[in-house]
């Protein structure tokens, strides 16, 4: 059994509950829900002390599970998933089964399929998508570690995932492309 089964127990339990959780994913550290709670997504907005109009991401844990969120997915998208040489969250139109705070007023969203095994993990168990936005202050930097969260957002949450605490690799955000109608594309960051 993997050494981090039980910590991704207790955050899916604190999840199902409407709690809010710090957890490492395919990137940077994230604060994590339920993805179509609205409730939890509000909480994590307030602690973020984010504008409600900038988006949040959410990640899910296999492409199988990209059709029950987004109806009519582009066939590019799956190439440039296989294509990515990091991760990528890509914004969808037209995304479904989610809480309204994550979808924008255009209808789109973004997901990211992870690879990563705790967060992969994590969106199995959970059984759908699970928020995933950076583990910050909006307006302040991104922590490239658990070691560079800051004491705030420690406390604002439910459940702080053990595993993969003490690494100290800097990591890095994901890319992000738009996929629009027609097959529009546009890079949003690289």
């Amino acid at each position: 059994m993997k050494e981090y089964i039980e910590d991704v127990k207790r955050a899916v339990q604190v999840m199902r509950e409407g709690g809010i959780i710090l957890y490492p994913t395919d990137t940077i550290w994230g604060i994590g829900c339920d993805a179509s709670n609205s409730s939890a997504v509000r909480r994590i907005f307030e602690l973020k002390r984010r504008s409600d109009s900038k988006s949040m991401l959410s990640l899910i844990d296999s492409d199988a599970k990209l059709g029950y969120y987004v109806p009519d997915i582009p066939d590019v998208a799956y190439d440039l998933m296989d294509l990515a040489e990091k991760p990528l969250t890509i914004i969808y139109d037209n995304v479904r089964h989610m809480a309204p705070e994550l979808i924008a007023e255009d209808g789109s969203a973004g997901i990211r399929v992870t690879r990563e095994e705790f967060s992969q993990e994590l969106c199995r168990r959970m059984g759908g998508a699970v928020v995933s936005t950076s583990a910050n202050i909006s307006g302040q930097p991104s922590p490239a570690n658990f070691s560079e969260i800051s004491d705030e957002i420690r406390a604002g949450v439910d459940y702080i995932v053990e595993y993969r605490q003490t690494e100290q690799t800097r990591s890095v955000a994901s890319g992000i492309i738009k996929l629009g109608s027609g097959g529009l594309v546009k890079v949003i960051r690289e």
